[in-house]
């Protein structure tokens, strides 16, 4: 039986950086929504280059954290509980957006992308940095030759490399973002990162990273809730 590994405390300092750059870009685009800022001012520019190293930290962090821990043996009922509660989770955003955003749903964002990639992620657990590396670099090539000129179906848009879109608030498909996973994976694999010095964490930011998924799924209606009412009283 594979033993829980104990927490890195450089993983939770990165975990939580990520976490406080989606919060920023969010609120961006809560803004955006409100009518505060001017329209697109989220999908262009350094605001849509700021969100693309946001989404691939967190696929980048995902990769890494899936190999520090099952990657000396699986925890298949660890592995379970996770996997399904992101699957959960990636489904709850689903119906939210659906419900608030009927044409834009979420129907493939970050959480969605995440729980394949884990379950892809898998095959990868026993070999080599080198190979998974390579994996990841072919899923980039397949994005810059093929890209969405495989199939012509709205059905498997959700693999990247389909020409027909729906369109959604947050779309992030298989390729390429299955890439910074997989290079996540590779670097854990390369780099023993319990090796590195340890690093002492106010227990806040532990908490926070330990908790990631469920400060994921409640800022947003925080943002909102604090922009909606800062309207009001404004």
């Amino acid at each position: 039986m594979s033993v829980a590994p104990s927490r890195v405390g450089w993983v939770d300092l990165a975990r939580v950086a990520a976490l406080a750059g989606m919060v920023v870009f969010h609120f961006a685009r809560d803004l955006e929504i409100f009518g505060l800022v001017p329209p697109g001012l989220t999908m262009r520019g350094g605001w849509a280059l700021f969100a693309r190293l946001v989404a691939g930290s967190f696929l980048l962090l995902s990769g890494g954290s899936l190999v520090l821990a099952h990657g000396v043996g699986l925890r298949r009922a660890a592995w379970r509980r996770r996997f399904a509660m992101i699957v959960g989770a990636a489904a709850l955003v689903s119906v939210a957006t659906y419900a608030a955003f009927p044409s834009r749903f979420v129907y493939f964002g970050i959480l969605h992308s995440i729980a394949a990639a884990s379950l892809i992620g898998l095959a990868f657990l026993r070999l080599p940095a080198w190979a998974t590396a390579l994996a990841g670099a072919l899923v980039l090539v397949l994005h810059l030759t093929l890209g969405r000129a495989l199939f012509d179906s709205v059905w498997l848009s959700w693999t990247g490399l389909s020409a027909q879109l729906r369109p959604s608030l947050d779309f992030l498909p298989l390729v390429p973002w299955l890439a910074p996973f997989l290079f996540g994976m590779a670097l854990a694999r390369a780099v023993d990162l319990r090796a590195l010095p340890a690093l002492q964490l106010p227990a806040l930011i532990t908490w926070i990273s330990r908790h990631s998924l469920s400060v994921y799924l409640l800022h947003q209606p925080v943002l909102l809730g604090l922009i909606w009412l800062a309207t009001r009283l404004g």
